[in-house]
Order: structure tokens, then sequence, then C-alpha cells
């Protein structure tokens, strides 16, 4: 049954709230108070009665009622002031007071008598990634956190909402799940998604857990589970920190999930997104093989979506990559070309954090706008604040611009986003880079030793391992990388060192330029 009053429409069955055809986010307790309400508008519905009908006759306290009840107005633009639709009746209880139309389901609109079967159609597949994030169990066997725990799971959803290659179930659609015992399978027919994320929360005295897991319902395997636990100061802040914890998580394992799907797809069925999700697997890698093979995939899906901003911006990023590794064979048509795809990708990409992200920070070390890249990358960090790569970028890009201390702000909070990221030796690595600027030799031949680990060809790595050995007092270990240097770029020299990287403080510049002159690299 469908109730309307105003421009406001309940629909019972698919428990929505809606305003000129718009949904309304209210948590399902308000929900079911409000239905309850309208459905028993005829006469004043006494505190008792609503506890029973929403409660189950549990002891819940005075403030909590007022809080749903205080929720429910807000929700239908009324105020306990005006009081318009939903009134206080003083020492009896609430009644809703608007003018209600009644207006039949569409499957009871049907008659019994027709032939014709009003079975549901479950909704396909979307071609890219698609998640629903289930109401969370509260454990806490308190009726108060549910309000804490609603609120978790709707800042997760909300921040899912911001990763613009995913498909993401509105938080209407998959909370009328919640106090149900479901089957993720079955969950992800009838919201047509691949993945499910579900969890619980449970808190005692001061401190709070919350597991979530990551499910492919397609399947009904496992790809991720963890635990977060907190204490219980603010509880906003911890809301803001649980839901990076998750999405920063969640978000690397979504992508690894779909890159072993695509990896698994016949070559002759593969779309735009599965040749793009081919060439981040190969990208992730960085080798000199890797990157070529990226960009053909690349290549690939942008012949088959010449649209597709965030292909741009990686393709863009191949050559980036190539420029500060020493692999460009044309060095101005390359550079030229990788241009024209970052600028294409952030013309495309005005709302995608994804291609602002690698497209900004590609277009800043090709064309050597660092600043421009820095804005662009601060645009992206506005959209999605939870993307670990706009932070590992933009803390190379705050390195190159002179500033060490907030660029490695930026990647330790890239690396908490996201600790088992395929990209972290590229954050080691500007962790480096930035230590050696800030004068900390020691910490930065740390850090690009374990980058160096990871790829032994990365050649800003190199570079700045012979460097702060060299400057730390170790001449031995500072040339046998100067030795591994020379033979990744024969070509490289002290007077290119600023086009290199795009390093805009002279006195950054002077201190490579002395650690490497040091090591023993040619002028």
């Amino acid at each position: 049954m469908r109730y309307s009053f105003e421009d406001y429409v309940i629909d019972s069955d698919r428990r929505e709230l809606t305003r000129s055809a718009e949904p309304i986010a209210v948590g399902p307790k308000v929900f079911d108070l409000l239905l309850h309400l309208v459905r028993n508008r005829e006469h004043v519905v006494s505190k008792d009665e609503l506890l029973d009908a929403l409660w189950a006759g549990r002891i819940v306290s005075e403030s909590t009622l007022t809080s749903h009840i205080n929720a429910a107005r807000k929700a239908i633009g009324d105020s306990g002031q005006n009081q318009r639709l939903l009134r206080t009746i003083a020492r009896k209880g609430f009644r809703f007071v608007g003018d209600v139309s009644e207006i039949a389901s569409r499957s009871a609109a049907v008659s019994t008598d027709s032939p014709v079967k009003t079975i549901a159609e479950a909704p396909a597949l979307p071609d890219g990634p698609s998640i629903a994030a289930l109401p969370f169990v509260n454990l806490s066997g308190d009726i108060e956190q549910e309000y804490f725990t609603d609120g978790v799971v709707e800042d997760i959803i909300t921040a899912l909402s911001r990763i613009r290659w995913l498909f993401v179930i509105a938080r209407n659609s998959s909370f009328t799940y919640k106090g149900r015992a479901v089957d993720v399978k079955q969950v992800g027919r009838e919201l047509g998604v691949r993945y499910v994320l579900e969890g619980s929360v449970r808190k005692a005295a001061h401190k709070v857990r919350i597991t979530g897991q990551l499910i492919d319902a397609t399947t009904g395997a496992h790809l991720w589970a963890e635990r977060f636990e907190s204490a219980l100061d603010d509880i906003f802040e911890l809301q803001d920190q649980i839901t990076e914890a998750v999405i920063g998580a969640i978000a690397p394992q979504l992508e690894r999930a779909e890159i072993e799907r695509a990896k698994r797809k016949p070559t002759e069925s593969l779309d735009a997104y599965d040749y793009y999700l081919r060439g981040m697997a190969h990208l992730h890698l960085g080798s000199r093989e890797s990157i070529d093979a990226a960009l053909g995939h690349f290549s690939h899906a942008l012949m088959r979506d010449p649209h597709f901003a965030s292909a741009y911006a990686m393709a863009a990023w191949c050559y980036f990559w190539r420029k500060v590794n020493g692999w460009l064979t044309d060095r101005p048509g390359e550079i030229a070309e990788g241009a024209r795809l970052a600028r294409r990708a952030v013309d495309l990409g005005r709302d995608d954090a994804v291609a602002l992200t690698r497209g900004g920070h590609a277009l800043a070390i090709l064309t050597g706008d660092v600043a421009g890249g820095i804005a662009l990358l601060d645009r992206a960090l506005v959209l999605n604040p939870n993307l670990a790569s706009a932070w590992f970028l933009a803390g190379f890009l705050r390195t190159w611009n002179g500033e060490p201390d907030a660029a490695i702000e930026h990647f330790a909070h890239a690396m908490r986003l996201s600790p088992l990221d395929p990209e972290l030796y590229r954050m080691q690595a500007g962790l480096a880079a930035a230590h050696l600027f800030a004068g900390r030799f020691e910490a930065a031949s740390s850090w690009a030793e374990k980058a160096f680990r990871e790829l032994p060809s990365f050649l800003m790595v190199v570079g700045v391992i012979a460097a702060s050995h060299a400057l730390a007092g170790r001449p031995d270990e500072a040339q046998r990388a100067m030795k591994h240097l020379r033979e990744l770029d024969p070509t490289l020299r002290i007077s290119s060192l600023a086009e290199w990287l795009r390093i805009r403080r002279p006195e950054d510049v002077a201190t490579f330029a002395d650690g490497l002159r040091k090591a023993g690299l040619p002028e």
C-alpha cells in the first residue's frame, strides 16, 4: 500500500519515503514509526502502543522515542514547533493529522482473477562492479545503539557512492533487509549486485568493535574480512574513522576482484571496462614490459569507449611512468601524446576522482605545471576523500613542489587508507624522496630500500638510495646503487635532474644533485 499526503508518498511494500518522486533517507525505525502513525491516523496513538509496535515492548528511554518522533517530523518537513502533520497530544500520545490518500500497490492492483502473473524480475547485473552495503547487526543488545550502527552503514554507502566506477545500491533499498536473516546470493539476485558488504557492531563500556566482510554474491565466496576497534569518545569522529577504514580496505579488494574476473573472460567478449581492468593489473606491476602491456589495454578500452575518462588518464600515466624511468624512445612525441591524453582525461572527467588523479598527476610531470596538477588532485580528494591513489600522488607533487612534510602526511594517509595496496611500493618511494628533501637521509634510504625490493627497476628509487647513502656518509652503498642507476639509464645526468622529476625548489635540486654527484653521477 502507498500513502500519499501533500507531495510525500510512503510505500509500505518498498519501504520507501519519497517527496516529488525523490527518495528521502530515513532510518528503518523512523520509517516504521511514520508508517504506523499514518496507518492509524484516525486515532491518537499512545506511547505504549508505539513501543509495542516498534520495539516489541522492550524498555526504551523517553529520549529515544522523542528522537524518533523528531526524525520523523524532519523527514516530512515538519517540526515540533509547527506540528503541521505529526501532532503531539499532551499526556495522550501522537496523531498524524495530514490528509492522506491510499493508493493500492501495483501488485495489489492486479485482480486475483487475472491470468497475468506479477512476479518481479530480478534486475540484471550492471556492466561494471556493483555493491550493496547491508545494515550491520547491532550485537550490543542496546536499542540506543541502533542510530550509531545505522549511521555507520549510511556513511559507508555515501562514501562508496563517491567511487565513480562503482554502482552502489541506495540506502533505502539495502535497509529493507534490516533485522532479517538473509542469504547473500539471494540479496545479490534481488538487488542486481555482484558484491555485498555486511557486518556487525558491538559496543562495550567505552569501546566499539566493528567487523565487516565483503562477499561475492554470485558465488558466496568471502573476498575480505576485517575487524576495527576504537574508543567511543566522539561518536561522529568515530563514524568518520570507521568509514575511512572500511572504504580504504574494500576499494582495492573490489578492484582486485574485478581484475581477476576480467582476466577470466575470453578475449572476444571483452568490453571497454574489461580492457581497462586488465590494463590496471599491468600498471600496478610497474615494469617496462607491464607498462607497455597496460598502455595497449587502455588503448583497446578507448577504441571501444572514446569517452572513457579514466582510461585516458591511465594511458597518460603510462607515458609519465615511461618518462620518469628513462624508457622514452621518441621523447618529444611521447611526452606530447601523454599530455594530450591527460588533458582529455581531465576534460572528460571533471567529476571523476580517478581521472583527475592520474590525469592531473601525469599532466604535472609531463608539462611541468606542478601547481596545476596539485589543484586537480585537490579537487579529486574533494570528490573522493578516501581515494588512496589521490593522496599518494598528491604527496609526490607536494614533494616536487618543496613541501616535504605535507607530502609525508599525504603518503602516510594513503598507506593508512590502503595498507595492502598493490601500489604500496610507490607510496614508499614517495616517502623516501620527501625524507631526502627534508634532510632525513636515514629515513630516506630505509623507505627507498623497501620500494626497491618490490621493483628494482624503479629509477627514482635507485637514485634516492644512491643519494641518501652518499649524504649519510656511506660511499660503498652509494656507489653500488649508482652502478645500478647507470645500468638502468646511462643518459641520466646531474644537469637533467630538475626536468626529470619536475623538482621546483632549488635547494631540493641541490640536495639531490649533491648526493648523486658524491655517488658518481656525471654532470
